[in-house]
């Protein structure tokens, strides 16, 4: 496991610490009794039952082990009053190609970008990490080499 600082909004932390505590509460002790119903049915080697609820355990665990890695290293994202560089939590105006394009700088776990969500470790969010405004950020991207005007920061 790393120490690795993960960025949340209070909404997404709220959502994830809910995740931990119905995984710990409530879906670990279902698949505890489902393996113990599975072991009273004897011969276990051909027992789908217990396979599956083998499996889903190992899964849940897993998912346990993530957020608990997550939750202990996580830094809330708050708005910086600073709007003059780009920094996690900001809403960033570019131009790019002649077309103005809207970005909010997010961590990994909140990524979506349906609203223009994008990751601080993503090429384009690390780039604009640190920019200001009329800065021009070179960003390799699949189409090739980018070139992203900040216009405003929000």
């Amino acid at each position: 496991m790393t120490d690795e600082i993960h960025y949340l909004t209070a909404d997404s932390l709220a959502v994830l610490r809910a995740e931990y505590d119905k995984l710990n509460n409530k879906t670990i002790p279902e698949i505890a009794k489902r393996i113990d119903e599975a072991k009273q049915q004897g011969d276990l080697s051909e027992n789908a039952e217990y396979h599956q609820a083998r499996e889903d355990m190992s899964w849940a665990r897993a998912k346990i082990s993530e957020l608990d890695q997550i939750l202990q290293n996580v830094k809330i994202i708050v708005k910086s009053e600073d709007s003059k560089v780009v920094s996690v939590g900001n809403t960033v105006v570019v131009k790019v190609n002649g077309k103005e394009r809207e970005y909010t700088i997010v961590g990994p776990q909140e990524v979506d970008i349906t609203r223009g969500y994008i990751s601080n470790e993503s090429p384009l969010g690390s780039a604009l990490l640190g920019s200001r405004i009329k800065d021009r950020v070179d960003v390799v991207t699949p189409a090739g080499k980018q070139i992203y005007e900040i216009v405003r920061i929000k």
